[in-house]
């Protein structure tokens, strides 16, 4: 029973945040205007009416587009808390972290050489 008691503030945590949630939205759906019209009703795509279909084949350039993001982002995500703490890290962590930037270089060349850099 008494390890139970310690999750007793946790349980009734969850209880009062889930009744929280579900006030609010119930407030928000009955007390919210209604006023759908056609545009509002309409599928939004970049802005623009959808002219084909979506199982269409997409051009190879928007997945390099992604992967360079995502070694922007990686490179961000892993280098500023790095940083951060860089005078108390010595010198293996500045060796990983080479390392890691140098598997980000060998993406960005691939990147680079694959032409995803290159806008028409």
């Amino acid at each position: 029973m008494h390890v139970l008691g310690e999750y007793l503030p946790i349980l009734l945590f969850l209880i009062v945040s889930t009744g929280i949630g579900i006030v609010l939205l119930t407030v928000g759906w009955l007390l919210g205007p209604k006023r759908p019209d056609s545009e509002k009703l309409s599928p939004y795509e970049c802005g623009f009416e959808a002219f084909e279909d979506a199982r269409a084949r997409f051009d190879v350039r928007y997945y390099l587009v992604a992967i360079l993001f995502i070694i922007f982002d990686l490179e961000i995500a892993f280098l500023f808390p790095w940083a951060v703490v860089f005078k108390g890290i010595g010198w293996p962590a500045v060796i990983a972290m080479t390392i890691f930037l140098g598997i980000l270089v060998i993406g960005f060349i691939y990147e680079w050489k694959k032409g995803a850099l290159e806008w028409e």
